[in-house]
């Protein structure tokens, strides 16, 4: 169906709850490998150490992300999260402290002992354990990443105190290898990975998301899904990108269930 001003409503072409493949989840899909990673990164910051996440973009990373966030319980963690950019030290340091609710304002040596201290003052006064989740870290240069050996080092480097969790994409793990950031590779417990779907995941998925806003039926036949798998080679959000697109087609036209030449339609329409 289309509405007064052009657009597709999906929810009443479909009979769905929901407009589907949008970055708002009703439920999250089962999925192994996802499920590992966040069992790993939990047991690593339970165990109030750090750890890395790499993936490549759109396969998951800040789903991932999210799923953590959301199993580690307030009444334990005091949890942040905070997406860098390329910044300077005292940049970094400023939207850390921001992040965790201090005036980010000082010299970058001050910056470092308030994060410290607010570090130790959630652990020690508060009881909680403070985590930080540092997304798009492969954006951060390498001389600012180093920093993170300086605000995890407390009492001499004699205690855990805050739990890093940087995820990224593949640059980060080539960044990590350099020489100079060997003291921040050590302090890192754990390294987690996300790849692409396979095919039968990749349908798995799209007849998730569709179960999850209402769907009664899947709007894709088989060799639609084949052709989504194809063309988006297992990325999480390209397989988004392409099924809400193929489906919007399929109702502009009237048709009930998407085939592969919709499929194809829908990828011309989107950016390549």
């Amino acid at each position: 169906m289309t509405t007064s001003n052009g657009s597709t409503d999906l929810r009443e072409a479909f009979g769905l709850t929901a407009i589907p493949f949008t970055r708002e989840l009703t439920s999250r899909w089962p999925f192994q490998p996802f499920d590992e990673v966040l069992d790993d990164l939990q047991a690593v910051v339970a165990n109030r150490m750090s750890a890395a996440l790499i993936a490549p973009a759109g396969t998951g990373k800040s789903t991932v992300l999210r799923a953590l966030r959301e199993r580690l319980p307030e009444a334990r963690y005091r949890v942040h999260y905070l997406k860098v950019t390329s910044l300077s030290k005292r940049d970094l340091c400023r939207e850390i402290a921001a992040a965790m609710g201090l005036d980010p304002v000082g010299t970058y040596p001050n910056l470092v002992r308030k994060l410290q201290d607010k570090a130790q003052d959630v652990a020690f006064v508060e009881g909680l354990r403070p985590v930080l989740l540092l997304d798009e870290a492969h954006d951060m240069r390498p001389e600012v990443l180093a920093i993170l050996r300086i605000i995890t080092n407390f009492e001499m480097d004699s205690k855990l105190v805050l739990s890093i969790v940087l995820a990224g994409q593949p640059p980060l793990l080539q960044m990590l290898a350099k020489d100079e950031l060997v003291a921040v590779r050590q302090r890192l417990a754990h390294c987690a990975t996300l790849r692409l779907m396979s095919r039968e995941e990749t349908a798995s998925y799209v007849e998730h998301r569709m179960t999850s806003v209402g769907a009664r039926s899947l709007p894709f036949d088989q060799k639609a899904l084949d052709a989504i798998f194809e063309i988006s080679r297992g990325n999480l959000r390209a397989v988004n990108s392409l099924a809400r697109k193929a489906l919007e087609v399929a109702a502009k036209k009237g048709v009930a269930t998407v085939d592969p030449t919709l499929v194809t339609a829908a990828r011309a329409l989107l950016p390549s």
